[in-house]
């Protein structure tokens, strides 16, 4: 049987409501005005995709941001393909659409795999399906490990991102500022909510340093044996970071002001350390005057 071609209608941008619990942020930045420039110029040249809602108007699956460009832009419309779909697919179709983004916030991916893990796992439990149908779907696999072959990502490292989603509020804001690197909060993730509201007074108390992943661990072990006490954790977050003493770090973008634009790591590397050797023997030169 022939396919049925779907058709692209210009819906008013009043009828179009955002996916329940959409996990990706649509920011007015930099590269939402240079959409809404090309929106304003060209219109939406790619028709986004909804689906009708029970209560009135239609349910965004993909176009979020096109949408929010077209308000910017002053239109009162955009084109859309309307198609009939189940939470579960019209859950996926949402997520799919949105990781080809280039840039993802470590919570907006977080949250992206746990709604697409849930919906193939319910997709696999439903009994409206017949044998074969919940076969193609999981085909002996985990959900977890179907997200890992379409996303390039192993299924542990899936798994380790829907862990963030356990994290509070303020921890998870941390990550997305990179003020948290990945594999602590991972850690800190397995916390009980009321010891993640401690860990955050432990931070303070440590002077505000991120955990490194050795101590985030330990703070792990601390909630797993029963332990994890405000003044354990105060312990751990204000001890000295290994190295910390002994490890002088320049950033990248502090030394590129003193040396050409076509210089590599290298060559900057070479260049420091000459420089210190000569200031080194003229300073061995004063002192033996």
């Amino acid at each position: 049987m022939r396919k049925t071609k779907e058709l692209v209608q210009d819906l008013p941008l009043s009828e179009l409501h955002p996916f329940k619990n959409h996990p990706f942020r649509v920011v007015d930045d930099e590269a939402m005005q240079h959409t809404v420039e090309s929106v304003a110029r060209f219109g939406v040249l790619a028709p986004a995709l909804a689906r009708p809602r029970p209560k009135g108007g239609y349910e965004l699956i993909a176009g979020h941001r096109r949408m929010r460009a077209s308000e910017l832009a002053g239109l009162e419309t955009m084109p859309v393909i309307v198609r009939q779909m189940d939470d579960d697919t019209a859950t996926i179709a949402m997520v799919d659409s949105n990781l080809q983004r280039e840039t993802l916030l470590p919570s907006e991916r977080a949250f992206a795999y746990k709604m697409k893990m849930e919906a193939i796992k319910h997709q696999g439990e439903r009994t409206d399906l017949t044998s074969g149908q919940v076969g193609r779907k999981l085909n002996g696999k985990e959900s977890r490990e179907i997200i890992a072959a379409q996303t390039g990502e192993s299924a542990r490292q899936v798994q380790r991102y829907i862990n963030l989603t356990n994290l509070i509020p303020e921890l998870l804001e941390m990550v997305d500022k990179n003020e948290i690197a990945f594999n602590p909060a991972v850690e800190l993730s397995f916390l009980k909510k009321e010891e993640q509201k401690g860990f955050l007074s432990a931070m303070d108390y440590g002077g505000g340093c991120a955990p490194s992943v050795s101590q985030a661990q330990r703070i792990k072990k601390l909630s797993q044996a029963g332990l994890c006490t405000q003044e354990a954790m105060n312990i751990i977050m204000d001890e000295e970071k290994k190295g910390e003493l002994d490890t002088v770090t320049l950033k990248n973008d502090v030394l590129r002001k003193f040396f050409p634009s076509s210089y590599t790591p290298k060559q900057m590397q070479d260049t420091i350390i000459r420089l210190l050797e000569q200031w080194q023997k003229r300073r061995q030169r004063e002192l033996s005057k």
